[in-house]
């Protein structure tokens, strides 16, 4: 409806594999912006056991005002993870602002932290007893078909 365009298969080249890093700290999933809006790769960095998930993005504020906080939160209440989420900030000089709102999201979905659309340093506490402690309640993750799961073909509904 603005005018502005954005495809990024045009000018990006997709990895061929899911990313994820053991540390001291638990393991970590690895995506890019793009990447949030397919669940299954968040799911696949859920099944190797991630913990955490780094995702930095560059959402506009066209889609970043409907989309952002909805699918960071998703990512993280359906995967049990915490998100770790900046955005862009600022404006190119095109005139493509980006949204901003950098995000901290716990397993249960709950923003540890937000940023505005400005430069700043969003930082939280992680508890990762939250992580077991949600994954104990709610273990939706254990009941997962993967079964039921299959890659869609040219000419699907």
């Amino acid at each position: 409806p603005d005018g502005v365009v954005f495809s990024e298969v045009e000018h990006t080249i997709p990895g061929d594999s899911v990313v994820t890093a053991e540390t001291e700290l638990g393991r970590f999933g690895l995506s890019i912006c793009y990447d949030l809006r397919f669940p299954e790769l968040y799911r696949t960095m859920m099944l190797r056991g991630t913990d955490f998930v780094f995702a930095p993005s560059a959402f506009t504020s066209f889609t970043g005002k409907d989309h952002w906080k909805v699918l960071v939160r998703a990512r993280a209440i359906e995967n049990q993870v915490f998100m770790l989420a900046p955005n862009q900030v600022g404006r190119t000089a095109t005139g493509v602002e980006f949204y901003g709102h950098s995000m901290i999201v716990d397993p249960w979905g709950e923003v540890l932290a937000e940023g505005a659309e400005l430069t700043e340093l969003v930082l939280a506490e992680l508890d990762t007893d939250v992580l077991k402690r949600v994954r104990e309640r709610v273990s939706a993750l254990s009941d997962v078909r993967d079964e039921l799961l299959r890659k869609p073909t040219k000419g699907m509904p």
